[in-house]
């Protein structure tokens, strides 16, 4: 794979999840204070099922070709190369050492304390994202 096709994978894998987590995170994530105590843990569960469909491929494929592309990406520099692998890894470890906790609180019904706790502790996902997105855009612009 050529570099210029590696930083376009990159670039639309990270451009499509930031394009999600904006949306998690000014909507769906706000949203979930606004269900039904009684309801929520229903909801909770399909909200779950249901986004794992719209995220977990394209994490790994993100992961994956992050990975590829600090190893394959002399060209770009140091800073780019593993820059951009950085965010990603900020990203997975925020998703599991910090969202997924509050969903395990959630996932055992109505809680405002954690749902206010997943929406203010998103941002450093959303804004990694943006930023990767960003950079890889602007890498790319400038071949």
């Amino acid at each position: 794979m050529t570099l210029p096709h590696l930083l376009l994978l990159n670039f639309g894998l990270a451009a499509y999840l930031t394009g999600l987590i904006w949306t998690v995170q000014l909507v769906h994530y706000p949203g979930f204070a606004r269900v039904e105590p009684a309801q929520f843990e229903q909801f909770h569960r399909e909200h779950s099922t249901r986004i794992s469909w719209v995220v977990m491929a394209p994490m790994l494929l993100e992961l994956g070709a992050a990975g590829y592309l600090a190893w394959q990406g002399e060209a770009l520099g140091p800073a780019m190369r593993w820059g951009q692998l950085a965010l990603v890894l900020l990203v997975w470890a925020s998703t599991f050492f910090i969202t997924v906790p509050f969903h395990n609180r959630l996932a055992r019904g109505y809680n405002y304390v954690a749902i206010d706790g997943l929406v203010r502790t998103n941002w450093p996902r959303t804004l990694a994202w943006t930023a990767r997105a960003g950079w890889l855009g602007w890498v790319l612009w400038s071949l």
